[in-house]
């Protein structure tokens, strides 16, 4: 993974990516952890230093397994350590906090439904949902690219194949095309959305797509869902 090559160039972009797409998952599992709000965020910033710092992505490749548990098996073994707020400063080294939102983090977290659900599912569920969103971030951009945000956004509702309350005839009259077109513009988005969302898996998962791996990745991260 390029962010695990710290000779290449690119490795601190791949790095801020990485940050700014999997912190919350993470973040979440530590405050279902038990860790307050304000150790929870220097844990998940130190966390993250730490990968950079000590070049822990570099054995972050197929062998190991998914990215998904990688980072993980990551974080526990370094909460094992106790990297408490005091000592997780220390570790920065002087290095620039990383630019996580926490405090849509812990909105987002306060969201989540108070149920017995441990750790590690809290983790697989925003892990799940994260790459959803990710998919839908993409597609919307091609969308926008293309001079059809105002479709996609009469349309994405049927993306996770949701029924709307709307009429075809009356989504044909608002975007001016016949009731079949947007039938077929409909199909068109679900199966795009689900390229995209495998194009997500694939990323994580690091190995060629060899259509398996990440159907296998795909049941896993829907299983996540029905907590």
């Amino acid at each position: 993974m390029e962010a695990g090559r710290q000779s290449s160039p690119k490795a601190a972009d791949a790095l801020a990516t990485l940050c700014e797409v999997y912190w919350f998952p993470l973040y979440a599992y530590v405050r279902r952890h038990g860790h307050s709000i304000d150790d929870a965020q220097d844990l998940t910033q130190a966390f993250f230093v730490h990968l950079l710092d000590n070049q822990t992505l570099r054995v972050a490749d197929r062998e190991r397994g998914r990215f998904r548990s990688f980072l993980l098996a990551s974080m526990k073994h370094f909460l094992a350590k106790q990297w408490r707020r005091d000592t997780a400063q220390k570790r920065g080294g002087g290095r620039a906090p990383l630019s996580l939102d926490f405090e849509d983090g812990e909105t987002r977290y306060r969201l989540e439904p108070s149920h017995e659900a441990t750790p590690e599912k809290l983790f697989e569920r925003q892990w799940a949902l994260t790459l959803l969103a990710r998919a839908l971030a993409s597609l919307r951009a091609e969308f926008e690219a293309s001079g059809k945000a105002a479709r996609f956004a009469r349309l994405k509702m049927f993306v996770g194949g949701e029924k709307s309350t709307v009429p075809y005839r009356e989504l044909a009259d608002q975007l001016e095309m016949s009731e079949g077109a947007v039938k077929v513009a409909i199909h068109r988005m679900r199966r795009r959305y689900r390229a995209l969302l495998r194009e997500e898996i694939q990323h994580t998962v690091g190995a060629p797509d060899n259509g398996e791996e990440v159907a296998d990745e795909l049941r896993r991260l829907f299983d996540a869902l029905t907590l």
